[in-house]
């Protein structure tokens, strides 16, 4: 149960996917696993990578310009925090779509890449 102001917690489903992405993403001293907004989010040198949030969805922070097409992937929306709709660059990725870690990956890498300093 989380604390007072933290939000919702993590379910199994976001806990599960969790433990996913920690194994997919392995060892790495730049990263960090904190509990945010009620998901647990894997951040790449103090920055969000991706999020395992309540259901089995995956927040995932990309560029805007990448976010754009994503976003017409099937399973994948805008993110929502509360009422509130994120911009382009925070992607929602339905628990169907990562469902096998092919495509786990793949929106790992997506979000790694656009991670990379230019």
């Amino acid at each position: 149960m989380g604390t007072r102001g933290e939000g919702p917690t993590v379910d199994a489903a976001g806990e599960e996917l969790a433990d996913r992405v920690r194994a997919l993403l392995g060892v790495d001293p730049s990263l960090e696993e904190k509990r945010m907004f009620g998901s647990r989010a894997f951040l790449l040198d103090g920055r969000i990578l991706v999020g395992a949030r309540k259901g089995g969805v995956l927040l995932v922070r990309v560029s805007e310009e990448s976010g754009a097409a994503l976003a017409l992937r099937p399973g994948v929306t805008p993110a929502r925090m509360g009422a509130k709709t994120m911009s382009p660059r925070w992607l929602d990725v339905d628990a169907s779509v990562v469902v096998d870690d092919a495509e786990l990956v793949f929106w790992l890498d997506a979000a790694r890449e656009d991670a990379e300093p230019a």
